[in-house]
């Protein structure tokens, strides 16, 4: 029994183990491998250049569901499942107003996935670190300049609207719980 409950466990929290030990061992961005060179930079390769997410400093790489509501759990659990949503009625990658991407940090163990813990090292992200958007074959680089964590009623940050195009990035905190969320800004680099 002491064996079984060890294996089902570790089966559980493989993923943000992975992750955490990944981090810590290979440092901010090493466990990312160029695969090619866009504009004199080295850039992991997207999953989806039509709309997907590259975090190099916490090797996230996912695509991005487009215009999920997030008042409907159906959906956006359907969403998740694939990668990362973007809000419904919210901008574009280079638009002006905010464009606002939530994933997992962590999912229910029954639910295990590779997209599960795509935000789990979120919390890592530290303003001047960089976001790329990839949106219809063109990259965005953000950065970020802010983070906060807030409580799951505080949804006016999907209705915020800005005079610059900013990148708000939300996951549940702490990690695999949905006891309050945890928020990331970032700027259009220009």
């Amino acid at each position: 029994l002491i064996t079984l409950s060890a294996v089902v466990l570790f089966l559980i929290f493989y993923p943000v183990i992975a992750l955490e030990i990944g981090y810590f061992l290979n440092g901010p961005g090493k466990s990312l491998v160029a695969e090619q060179k866009i504009e004199g930079q080295d850039v992991m390769v997207p999953k989806d250049s039509e709309f997907g997410i590259v975090i190099p400093k916490i090797a996230a790489n996912a695509r991005v569901i487009d215009n999920v509501n997030p008042g409907d759990s159906t959906a956006y659990m359907a969403a998740l499942k694939e990668g990362v949503a973007h809000a419904l009625g919210t901008a574009y990658p280079g638009e002006t107003g905010d464009t606002y991407l939530f994933a997992h940090s962590a999912g229910n163990f029954w639910e295990i996935n590779q997209w599960n813990a795509v935000f789990y090292l979120l919390r890592e992200l530290k303003p001047g670190d960089e976001v790329d958007i990839f949106y219809k074959e063109k990259r965005y680089i953000y950065i970020v300049y802010d983070q906060k964590t807030v409580n799951p009623d505080e949804t006016g940050y999907l209705e915020a609207q800005t005079n610059f195009p900013r990148l708000t990035l939300q996951t549940c905190w702490p990690p695999g719980t949905t006891l309050k969320r945890l928020l990331v800004f970032a700027r259009l680099k220009t």
